[in-house]
């Protein structure tokens, strides 16, 4: 299902502007009414819906794993962008202070952090079966976010937390298509066992 949230350019460039920087969370709302609206209307569960996101859509799915646990029962969240507060000191990441905000200016910080899932965890929260994935190699991210918020979540307890990371691939994660298909089979095969139940 493709919910073509606002944030994104299926319909032009205000469409894209309607969620940015302190405007961001439109994008998050807009997904998990989706994800409400299934639930709603019967087409599926919480226990039976789950979620994929690359890159700034792992940023996407980590705002559903921290913002809104109680719709999903798993989450696949692959070269993340997830900590907030450091990503423009990060790879690519200064680059994209006009889509999100600069964390070092203390009144877009505020907004910022809102949307931080590395900053927004928190304890006695049941969160959902979460796959984090990532590459050593990915220059445009870093695997350092996706480590940084695994290990924060294996630090406070969080069960039903995976991780990946490989070797190679740069921001897709694979290299070559077998490598793709093999990390996707992962991500699908993750989402099919946490989200199937047990015979």
């Amino acid at each position: 299902m493709v919910a073509n949230i606002r944030g994104g350019g299926e319909y032009g460039p205000s469409w894209h502007r309607a969620a940015l920087q302190d405007k961001r969370h439109r994008a998050y709302e807009d997904f998990a009414a989706v994800a409400q609206d299934l639930i709603h209307r019967g087409v599926t569960s919480r226990e039976r819906l789950g979620c994929e996101g690359r890159s700034n859509g792992g940023l996407l799915v980590g705002n559903m794993l921290t913002q809104y646990p109680q719709l999903f029962g798993a989450i696949s969240c692959g070269v993340p962008l997830l900590d907030m507060r450091r990503y423009t000191k990060l790879s690519a990441g200064y680059s994209w202070i006009a889509e999100y905000g600069n964390p070092d200016v203390a009144e877009q910080w505020d907004y910022v952090r809102t949307f931080s899932p590395y900053h927004l965890l928190s304890p006695g929260t049941d969160y959902p079966a979460t796959f984090i994935w990532t590459a050593t190699s990915d220059d445009r991210v870093g695997p350092v976010q996706a480590r940084k918020m695994a290990a924060r979540m294996e630090a406070m307890d969080i069960p039903d937390l995976l991780f990946y990371e490989s070797l190679e691939g740069g921001h897709a994660g694979a290299s070559d298509n077998r490598q793709g298909a093999r990390l996707h089979t992962a991500s699908h095969a993750f989402l099919w066992q946490a989200l199937t139940p047990a015979p």
